[in-house]
């Protein structure tokens, strides 16, 4: 019995030591929800032996306080929108990629390089894009719908829903008076707010997710919704009919980078090479279902979801150029602007009973 315990007490002092010496690893991804298939995180922990962990934010601006929190620590690797990566980048809150260990970067489509938050491309990595479109049924419509103006029409009484994105309604809306997404003087936003007000009637459902759930299962009839949803509602229902809004279309990029402080910033740069592999790449691209960044995943992924999944390009003078007549990246805008913003659609909600 003896030996038995003595033996017992050796064991616990291996394991003990081995787990202080040789700590389990981990990888931190600070993200959204569902932004990747679990067969791929699966995947890379049966192949480095790292386990990632997510942890998620619900808007960029949680994703910035959480950063700045940190010190550009506790996270190794970040996914978020291309304006808020513009602050990171400026606050020295994110480091430069070490490309050497990323080979995988040749994959990466150039229509989402060079954009205005990295213009080098020495901090990020593009994993998705998408637009803003409307989304309706057209058997239930009496009239065809073509842009933003168009959901105005006392037709659609109660029957519009609507992401509940600041900056992508207070845009549309200021669209519809021939200004920019990225207007800045507080008196045009505010002239845009006593417009958006009178929307509010047709207003059935706020929403930033499961928008595609309320049009497919009959609660709207029309809805302005992400590329991701768009994909989701047509691939159940084909009938459906997208509008490329005629006064113009938002564009945003979701990138990803490595804080400044990462824990495990080897393990970051290899899980990025790891999802830009053009099999693993179109995996995340069909799970995630907005725009394919990587060009070499565009062949693997299904036919059926393919068309949904690449941005609609043609060639001009030679170059290839997303094929929309209007669209406009989403900047960053000073406090005055933004104060703004946060009256008229605190306003908006309030008058949605939102």
């Amino acid at each position: 019995m003896k030996k038995v315990g003595v033996f017992s007490f050796v064991v616990c002092l291996v394991l003990f030591f081995s787990c202080s010496l040789f700590p389990k690893k981990q990888l931190v991804i600070y993200t959204w929800e569902e932004m990747f298939p679990q067969e791929i995180l699966d995947s890379f922990r049966k192949v480095t032996g790292t386990e990632v962990v997510l942890k998620y934010f619900e808007y960029n601006e949680d994703m910035l306080m959480g950063l700045q929190e940190a010190e550009g620590g506790t996270y190794d690797l970040v996914i978020a929108d291309d304006y808020i990566i513009e602050f990171v980048t400026e606050q020295g809150l994110a480091q430069k990629l070490d490309k050497s260990k990323i080979p995988n970067l040749k994959n990466v489509n150039p229509l989402y390089q060079h954009q205005f938050y990295d213009p080098r491309d020495e901090y990020t990595v593009p994993y998705g894009a998408g637009i803003q479109t409307i989304v309706y049924d057209p058997g239930k419509i009496n009239f065809d719908i073509e842009g933003f103006s168009d959901l105005w029409n006392p037709d659609l009484r109660g029957r519009v829903g609507i992401t509940s994105n600041y900056r992508v309604i207070d845009g549309m809306t200021l669209q519809t008076m021939e200004k920019s997404y990225n207007e800045t003087d507080p008196a045009v936003i505010e002239a845009a707010g006593r417009q958006l007000l009178e929307l509010v009637p047709n207003i059935a459902v706020i929403r930033d997710m499961d928008l595609d759930d309320e049009l497919l299962a009959g609660n709207i009839d029309v809805a302005l919704m992400y590329t991701d949803q768009v994909t989701k509602s047509l691939v159940q229902n084909p009938g459906l009919k997208v509008v490329y809004p005629k006064e113009g279309i938002g564009f945003g990029i979701m990138a990803a980078f490595i804080p400044s402080k990462a824990p495990n910033a080897a393990g970051a740069h290899r899980f990025l090479d790891f999802i830009l592999d053009p099999w693993r790449g179109a995996d995340c691209a069909e799970y995630l279902a907005y725009y394919c960044a990587n060009s070499a995943a565009e062949d693997y992924i299904k036919p059926e979801l393919r068309e949904y999944l690449t941005m609609p390009t043609e060639t001009r003078n030679g170059i290839e150029v997303i094929r929309f007549g209007n669209f406009e990246i989403m900047l960053n805008i000073d406090q005055d602007a933004e104060d703004a913003h946060a009256r008229i659609w605190e306003a908006f909600n309030k008058a949605a009973g939102n």
